[in-house]
């Protein structure tokens, strides 16, 4: 097994990321939207955590009419934040991207909120359609910005600060499973212990760099962080792959993916979190045989642990919320 290109989400050919922020005094939150390929990519769901906020996630039942979706849409701002989801939708149909029906098109862009409301001082400032069209238009298939950017902002994880990561596998047949995580948990992704990461284990040789731990650094870690309040977290995240899955098979592929996310975040899927997991096929490959769909299923897991890594290794202090790198140095 090894990594794709850009060891992200955008190695599963014709997926796209683009992330938007809001940039004004108050503010720390934005917008990540991934976009599917034209003709959209076939869709799952398994939420997880007590607290979510989605959008058209319904729609993602293997039962339900619709089979692909266009977009989708991971945002700050709590329940204001699907506003975001707007902007996508407007720039879709004016792409002429969605499920047609007479006289135009619906675009289909399940989505997902995290709470990060006043980490930048101003309740107010939450991503609307304007940020949504501007996640949009950043959107680009080739690397994946990583750290405090688009949906991981304003996103903390255990009082320290979150943010996006992303990883991929390309596993022996050629299948490439990747994901994309928007830490922002009241769970550490940390070993208390040690102090390192607790998905480092998954990495792929020559990955993640040494991190050395000293006592002075292990104790700042150690410090508890602030109480938490219901509903004020909640973890986002894409995995997809290459290979054809149907609905149902996605859903399994997004159930794998929160596999992962217990590995690298304790405690997870809590009554404070509202962790969800949207699965995605591009279908641009055959449809796998039992062994193939074993490795793609395990190998979604180890890339949503991988990805929230280096979601921890990428996020710096922003806003008076201390990076983990900054703390080891």
């Amino acid at each position: 097994m090894k990594t794709g290109e850009h060891n992200g989400l955008t190695d599963v050919a014709g997926l796209r990321v683009g992330h938007a922020a809001l940039d004004r005094p108050g503010a720390l939150t934005g917008t990540t939207v991934v976009l599917a390929p034209p003709g959209g990519a076939v869709g799952g769901v398994d939420v997880r955590g007590s607290a979510p906020g989605t959008r058209e996630t319904d729609l993602l039942d293997p039962g339900a009419t619709v089979q692909r979706v266009h977009a989708v849409l991971l945002t700050g701002g709590s329940a204001y934040g699907l506003a975001a989801a707007g902007g996508v939708v407007a720039r879709l149909e004016a792409a002429g991207t969605g499920f047609e029906v007479p006289g135009g098109v619906v675009p289909i862009v399940p989505g997902a909120v995290l709470f990060d409301l006043g980490r930048g001082g101003d309740f107010s400032a939450r991503p609307d359609a304007d940020l949504g069209a501007a996640a949009y238009d950043a959107a680009s298939a080739g690397p994946v910005a990583q750290g405090a950017v688009g949906a991981g902002t304003g996103a903390v994880a255990g009082g320290l600060k979150g943010g996006v990561g992303t990883a991929s596998a390309v596993l022996d047949g050629g299948a490439t499973v990747a994901a994309l995580v928007v830490l922002n948990a009241v769970g550490s992704a940390l070993d208390p212990a040690t102090g390192l990461p607790l998905g480092l284990r998954t990495g792929l040789p020559g990955e993640f760099p040494e991190i050395a731990v000293d006592d002075a650094a292990r104790a700042v870690l150690r410090q508890p962080p602030p109480s938490p309040e219901p509903g004020t977290a909640t973890t986002l995240v894409v995995v997809a792959t290459d290979v054809a899955l149907d609905k149902a098979g996605c859903r399994r592929l997004a159930t794998m993916g929160h596999d992962g996310l217990a590995r690298a975040v304790s405690p997870v899927h809590t009554i404070m979190d509202g962790d969800v997991v949207f699965g995605l096929s591009t279908t641009t490959r055959p449809a796998p045989g039992p062994q193939e769909l074993f490795a793609v299923q395990a190998a979604a897991a180890d890339v949503v642990s991988r990805a929230t890594v280096h979601a921890v290794l990428a996020a710096g202090s922003v806003g008076g919320w201390r990076g983990y790198r900054d703390v080891v140095g």
